[in-house]
């Protein structure tokens, strides 16, 4: 899959596996660095050193590991909360989702934070093989948490008689299976290599596993069809059916020229929640399209995308690792809004009940005619 893309430079074992394209300027540095050269002391190149990327990588994972950590437990912890006075099946999802984001931040940033200090790999094949299996397993997990929000919504509002927990409880099990399906052979892919000729040298790559180009290929696109296309492919599905549905139900609903507030507010609530799991899967789309994008364009014409500078790569595969810390940041902003409404909510109705009475003391005569203006001034002072 990308994340775990190979250079086959003649040789050359990547320091991490986030980067995109290869450099095959090593193949000409290695061979430098042959037997018929050993007089001469050798150079590693400058990407199997610690640099200025590596400074960047540690600096920027370290502060979205925070940032993710405080969001997504502060969600856990308030939904935890609101699951006690009485669960949802989207509650539960949303927990799972932060779930998924904090594996993501204590496994996979850790990791990559003590790659990108040490460059090469220091614990052994054992550990390659477990990294690299928790390496994607958190990211699957989440993109599968997302089908399950947007299948939940999809017979929310088109077939709500099919909805049940047992159904949510059955798509939340199916996405922590397939999420550990779809990352064991990144267990079995990776192993330890040592450089063929500085032998001190080990890194934890794909390297020498795939016979040709092509196995390898189809491997990485594989993984970005499960892990984003087919999830993309769902997700659009879901909320282009609700949409559609809606938009054909609002029809019906504006002839009609009177409206329960109960009703109302319940549509509101529903609304809501519409739109916080929308914004959540645009900003997995918006996260994560730049570091594919660069991905198809590597498989389709390689030579144009070795061109590409070695920062612009790492900032891609950031900048899709920062889907784990927007996804709190989203739930908070509509969980603030909701208890705004509850509040306004609260207003509407004591204002509606205490009109409703004025009103009607005033038909049966019981108060003066001036009265009527009451009702005037209840809303200009809750409006």
């Amino acid at each position: 899959m990308c994340l775990n893309v190979v250079r086959r430079s003649g040789g050359k074992m990547p320091n991490s596996g986030n980067e995109v394209v290869q450099d095959h300027r090593i193949l000409s540095e290695w061979s430098m660095a042959g037997p018929d050269n050993q007089s001469e002391p050798i150079q590693l190149p400058i990407d199997m050193r610690f640099n200025d990327g590596h400074r960047l990588s540690i600096t920027v994972y370290s502060v979205l590991m925070v940032i993710s950590s405080i969001g997504n437990i502060t969600v856990l912890v308030l939904l935890i909360k609101r699951r006690l006075r009485g669960p949802s099946r989207i509650d539960i999802m949303l927990m799972h989702l932060a779930i998924a984001d904090l594996l993501v931040t204590f496994l996979m940033m850790p990791m990559e934070i003590g790659w990108a200090y040490t460059v090469s790999w220091k614990a052994g094949d054992a550990l390659c093989r477990i990294m690299a299996f928790f390496r994607t397993f958190g990211l699957y997990l989440s993109s599968f948490v997302l089908v399950c929000i947007s299948v939940d919504r999809y017979f929310a509002v088109l077939k709500p008689l099919k909805l049940s927990d047992n159904r949510g409880r059955m798509m939340i099990l199916g996405a922590w299976l397939s999420s550990c399906i779809c990352s064991t052979p990144q267990a079995i892919i990776f192993h330890l290599e040592q450089h063929p000729n500085v032998t001190w040298y080990e890194q934890c790559v794909t390297y020498n596993f795939f016979s040709n180009e092509m196995h390898y290929i189809i491997y990485s696109v594989m993984g970005m069809v499960f892990m984003y296309a087919l999830p993309l492919i769902i997700i659009i599905f879901c909320y282009a059916s609700i949409y559609i549905e809606i938009y054909r139900k609002s029809k019906k609903v504006i002839t009609e020229r009177f409206r329960r507030s109960n009703d109302d507010v319940l549509g509101r609530a529903k609304r809501r929640t519409l739109k916080m799991t929308i914004t959540i899967v645009i900003v997995f789309i918006v996260c994560w399209t730049p570091f594919y994008v660069m991905s198809i364009w590597y498989w389709l014409d390689h030579e144009t995308a070795l061109k590409v500078d070695q920062r612009i790569q790492k900032g891609l595969f950031l900048f899709a690792c920062t889907n784990s810390c927007m996804n709190p940041i989203v739930y908070g902003a509509y969980n603030i809004r909701r208890k705004g409404d509850k509040l306004n909510t609260t207003i509407n109705n004591r204002r509606t009940s205490l009109a409703k009475r004025i009103e009607s003391r005033n038909s049966s005569g019981s108060l003066p005619p001036s009265t009527n203006n009451v009702r005037r001034t209840i809303c200009m002072r809750y409006d």
